[in-house]
């Protein structure tokens, strides 16, 4: 099992203590032997493991939180341990962690393989969009996220967006079926903020309308996830974080329709349709030099340098 562990990850190890670069390599080979040593943390997605600094020179008690994947680890933060707390702490914890903490393992699992596998493809075969995608977010950029909208999010997009903070596309095509592309985090929250205003809108003139004319553009707990391209905002797909499912969002705010999918489903049906093009339906994958381009959203004048992905 390969073990990665980030630049800024190996810096905040050298500022902790001399021995702490060394005992973080040390985990990194008990991990590669056994993925799944760690406890499930507060974070979603997020594995923690203990280190006894005790057992190297010049380093304290660690806690270090990563990710599994199907063929892979990384190392997403560092911080010396905390000494136990009072137990309403713990208690708090406690309350910080799914509801149903096997769903959420399997969750995890299935969001991360599916995205393994695009980003495997996109990797051997479209090199200009494996670059375009933006490393993962901090478990902390996620948690100001959170706080902003003022919403929790799910475990299943904490998990995408800890492996990938947005797609800034590979020349100029998203990497998702229809060329859309995995927003960034600031673009979720700026539409985010823009949908509620709308709504807000609404709200007032809905006093005056008859209660079955009254006019529902947005609800909070719809995150926009997915923009219609890596430099085009105007519309896309939110998850509600209430019911699970993806719907079509818009900023001229025509009712939405719900799209019968999961994010999970969204994503394990992208990766089918990259690794098996043949059956692939609704779109088809292809090439355009470097970069993945999907048929229905190509522009007409590039049509004659699409090379359609045969597999």
């Amino acid at each position: 099992m390969k073990v990665e562990i980030q630049p800024d990850i190996r810096d905040i190890a050298a500022q902790l203590g001399a021995g702490v670069p060394y005992a973080l390599k040390a985990l990194a080979g008990q991990l590669s032997d056994d993925p799944d040593m760690g406890q499930p943390s507060s974070l979603p997605g997020i594995l923690t493991v203990t280190v006894d600094g005790d057992m190297f020179e010049d380093c304290p008690d660690l806690s270090v939180g990563y990710i599994r994947e199907p063929d892979r680890i990384e190392i997403r933060f560092l911080r010396v341990a905390p000494s136990a707390g009072p137990s309403m702490d713990a208690q708090e914890q406690e309350q910080e962690q799914p509801a149903d903490p096997a769903a959420a393992a399997i969750t995890v699992r299935e969001v991360a393989d599916a995205w393994h596998r695009i980003t495997t493809w996109l990797q051997s075969n479209a090199p200009d969009s494996y670059a375009a995608l933006r490393t993962g977010a901090s478990p902390a950029a996620i948690a100001a996220l959170e706080e902003d909208l003022g919403i929790r999010i799910p475990v299943e997009l904490h998990v995408l967006w800890l492996l990938t903070s947005g797609d800034d596309g590979g020349n100029g095509w998203g990497c998702l079926p229809g060329n859309r592309a995995l927003m960034t985090l600031d673009a979720v929250a700026t539409v985010y903020r823009l949908k509620m205003d709308a709504q807000a809108h609404e709200d007032t003139i809905n006093t005056d309308r008859p209660e079955d004319e009254r006019i529902t553009v947005w609800k909070a707990t719809r995150i926009p996830v997915i923009a219609l391209g890596p430099a085009d905002n105007t519309s896309g797909l939110y998850l509600d974080a209430e019911s699970g499912c993806l719907g079509r969002w818009s900023r001229y705010n025509e009712g939405p329709a719900e799209v019968l999918d999961t994010l999970v489903t969204y994503l394990e049906g992208a990766a089918d349709m990259l690794e098996a093009p043949a059956l692939a339906t609704g779109d088809r994958p292809g090439l355009i030099g470097g970069a993945l381009v999907w048929l229905s959203s190509i522009d007409p004048a590039q049509e004659d340098r699409w090379q359609p992905w045969s597999g």
